[in-house]
């Protein structure tokens, strides 16, 4: 774009093939503005079936050729056999609760007893803790499942082992050179993995696992011999696409399969929890990843937040109904607390303290913020800035951190090298997000460590101040076919971004505040078709300034396409992220920036 928008940014097409179009047109039967985001996405032509309908069938690989799984299998078979119990220790997450709800439904329902621990945050911290262990031991468990955590847990795993007790980690965070003594770590994110698997959660770990103890039980008979029924286990697969979508993991291969599956096992509404705390939040129909990521996961999550860290897990599996209403209203009400908490330290750091735009991450520390709150105010800010983001909560002299990145720079693979540089004291993560534990006179030294980092490996990150559009689209196109046309490239995510379009030439005719920072918009195009749109997080932005301000000046506008359903009713609207005025906006960009 020649100039900037409104929020200072670029506006530029992505990057496509003219040949690739029309041979997806011509052999794939699809429309022209399919072929084209299939084309700018790169997907192989050979996979161009399986993007379309991704079915796990298709996409399902051995899942024996993910490392230890033989030997996790066996030990768990053993365990089945001379029932002993097993425990389950789970990360407060929603992959963390979404994993143990996972594990524990499946032995529950093939009759084997099963204990769950999830950590609370601020008495035992993150991972498995000994004092969490013990708890687990002295309920009876002769046998530890560690979910989305573990692969770093030394000590822990070395003291259950002298007590006897194995422990099989099922993980996806990253791993040191050097691996704890467990009797098997299941992790694609291990060093010496070779599954190609390492873009899977820790809830697509934990379905892995089961579809290969499922076959090893089937082939030995088990089911037959005890009289029991086989698990469907595409029946959870609700909860893995939760997990899935929360973690904010790459919706590619087999991913895109779990969530695509998972929506449909969603519509059925088989798990209890999740039928409860759907229906207080108001959801429906048409469940999609939005209503997981934004309104059913962060709820899940208030538990570990700000109240009682194992609601997550204990939504997920109970089954009975009078319970399970009184975990999912505590859980909106943790999410309301969570939300004003949220509000009040982003308000500390705006007008307390200045975020230096030059930096290339942002690393903020404050005294006693809220360690449950401190990931959602990273992520607030590494959204608003597009930059790394750190927040670091101290007290007492120890600092404790939640951390989130951006495409292409490797937060979790940083901090790892940040503590063998002996400049953290413990941490961990995955390449989105991680947490660590510093000395307060260590936190300078840790800044200029990670900016350095960024530093060397910026020339591979996009630039800050673009936006990539897919294509521009006239007013006309907001109607329910094209509207579900493009949805039929969903799920979108991480690895699938949701198409951004731009409408050009369009006049202001009235805008109105909804909820607390929120503009809803109407723009009269030439042709008299009026566009609905609302502009999220807009108010004390400088999209306010054109947004509330009538004038005549033809507007370009840059977002996404809604479909808002209320009441019966069903109306496409654009989602706005920029603006712009009486700009013209570049079509082509080299192939490296698509």
């Amino acid at each position: 774009m020649n100039g900037s928008s409104v929020l200072g940014k670029n506006w530029i097409s992505k990057n496509y093939n003219e040949q690739t179009i029309s041979f997806l047109k011509d052999n794939f039967n699809l429309s022209e503005i399919l072929s084209k985001l299939i084309a700018i996405r790169n997907i192989k032509t050979q996979d161009v079936k399986l993007f379309l309908n991704p079915k796990i069938k298709n996409l399902l690989p051995n899942p024996f050729i993910l490392k230890d799984m033989d030997k996790t299998v066996d030990r768990t078979i053993m365990g089945i056999k001379n029932m002993e119990k097993i425990g389950i220790f789970g990360d407060y997450d929603v992959d963390g609760a979404t994993s143990t709800a996972i594990l524990a439904n499946y032995f529950n329902e093939i009759n084997n007893h099963v204990e769950i621990h999830i950590p609370d945050r601020k008495t035992e911290g993150y991972g498995p803790s000994i004092q969490g262990f013990e708890k687990l031991i002295s309920k009876g468990s002769k046998l530890i499942f560690t979910v989305d955590c573990g692969t770093l847990s030394f000590d822990t795993i070395e003291y259950s082992q002298n007590q006897n007790i194995d422990v099989l980690v099922l993980d996806h965070h990253q791993s040191e050179l050097k691996l704890p003594k467990a009797f098997s770590i299941v992790n694609p994110n291990r060093h010496d993995d070779n599954s190609k698997l390492n873009y899977l959660c820790a809830a697509g770990v934990c379905f892995m696992f089961l579809v290969a103890l499922n076959k090893k039980l089937r082939e030995i008979n088990w089911f037959k011999n005890n009289n029991l029924k086989e698990p469907n286990l595409i029946n959870y697969l609700d909860l893995v696409s939760l997990g899935t979508v929360c973690d904010v993991v790459p919706l590619i291969g087999l991913n895109r399969a779990f969530v695509s599956q998972g929506l449909e096992i969603h519509k059925k509404r088989l798990n209890l929890g999740l039928k409860t705390l759907g229906n207080i939040c108001g959801i429906e129909n048409n469940l999609n990843t939005y209503h997981l990521g934004y309104i059913i996961g962060p709820r899940i999550n208030a538990g570990g937040r700000v109240g009682k860290c194992s609601h997550g897990a204990n939504l997920l599996l109970s089954k009975n109904s009078k319970e399970t209403f009184k975990i999912a209203t505590e859980l909106e009400s943790y999410n309301n607390e969570r939300k004003l908490i949220e509000n009040s330290i982003l308000k500390k750091i705006e007008n307390t303290i200045l975020i230096d735009l030059n930096d290339p991450v942002i690393v903020l520390s404050g005294h006693n913020w809220h360690g449950g709150i401190i990931g959602i105010i990273a992520s607030r800010l590494k959204e608003k800035y597009n930059k790394p983001t750190v927040i670091i909560s101290v007290e007492n002299g120890i600092g404790r951190a939640s951390a989130r990145s951006v495409l292409g720079f490797d937060i979790g693979t940083i901090i790892i090298n940040a503590v063998q540089n002996n400049i953290l004291k413990k941490g961990g993560g995955h390449k989105m997000a991680g947490g660590f534990s510093i000395d307060e006179n260590k936190i300078h030294e840790f800044k200029d460590f990670i900016k350095n980092k960024f530093l060397k490996m910026k020339k591979s990150l996009s630039k800050t101040n673009t936006l990539f559009f897919d294509s521009k689209i006239s007013p006309s196109a907001l109607n329910e076919e094209f509207f579900f046309e493009i949805n039929s490239l969903s799920p979108f995510g991480s690895g699938n971004p949701e198409p951004r379009f731009v409408i050009e030439n369009l006049e202001l005719m009235k805008s109105s505040i909804v909820g607390d920072r929120h503009i809803k918009s109407f723009f009269v195009a030439q042709d008299g078709s009026v566009v609905k749109s609302v502009t999220f997080n807009a108010l004390k932005t400088n999209l306010e300034t054109y947004l509330l301000t009538k004038n005549r000046k033809k507007i370009n506008i840059f977002g996404k396409l809604s479909l808002n359903e209320w009441k019966g009713q069903r109306n496409v609207e654009f989602i706005i992220d920029d603006i712009s005025v009486n700009k013209t906006i570049n079509n082509k960009v080299p192939s490296s920036n698509g």
